[in-house]
C-alpha cells in the first residue's frame, strides 16, 4: 500500500501508507518504528494482518498472504542472494587447496626422558624456607628432608 512508485524504494523520505490506519503516511526511514507503535494501538487490525517472510515491512491481510508471497519483489532479491552465496561457497570449496605444511621438528620425544622424582625430593629452597609441592608446612616440619 505504498503511495509512491517502486523506483523510490531506497529514499528514506518517501511516504508509505500505514497498514493499520490508512490516514497515516509515514516516512520510509521511520516506518519500522511506526509499525511497532500502531500494532499496539490497533490490536484488532494486527490480528488480521500477516507479515511477509521476505520483508517485515510488508503487512498484508492473512487471506492475501499467499498471493503477496508469489508477487513480492523482495522474494527475487532474497532468492538471488541465496543462489549467489551457495555458488560462491561451492567455488571457494573447489579452489581451496591447503598449502600449509608442518614445520620440521628437531625434537625427539622418545630420546628425551625426564626423571621422575618422588614427592619428598621435589623441595625448593625459597629464602631459607623449604617448600615441598603437595605438602603442608606442618608436614614439612614433622618430616624434614
Amino acid at each position: 500500500m505504498e503511495l509512491e512508485d517502486d523506483f523510490d524504494d531506497l529514499d528514506p523520505e518517501r511516504l508509505i501508507q500505514c497498514p493499520y490506519n490508512k490516514h497515516h503516511r509515514i516516512r520510509a526511514g521511520r516506518f519500522p518504528y511506526h509499525l511497532v507503535k500502531c500494532r499496539k494501538s490497533y490490536p484488532e487490525v494486527a490480528k488480521e494482518l500477516a507479515t511477509c517472510p521476505f520483508n517485515a515491512r510488508h503487512l498484508v491481510r492473512q487471506a492475501d498472504l499467499s498471493d503477496h508471497i508469489m508477487k513480492c519483489n523482495d522474494k527475487g532479491i532474497l532468492e538471488q542472494d541465496i543462489v549467489n552465496q551457495s555458488c560462491g561457497f561451492q567455488r571457494e570449496q573447489m579452489n581451496a587447496v591447503s598449502t600449509w605444511q608442518a614445520p620440521p621438528c628437531e625434537e625427539d620425544w622418545e630420546s628425551e626422558s625426564i626423571p621422575i622424582v618422588p614427592l619428598r625430593l621435589q623441595a625448593l629452597s625459597l629464602n631459607s624456607v623449604t617448600w615441598v609441592r603437595g605438602a603442608s608446612s606442618h608436614t614439612i616440619m614433622e618430616n624434614p628432608l
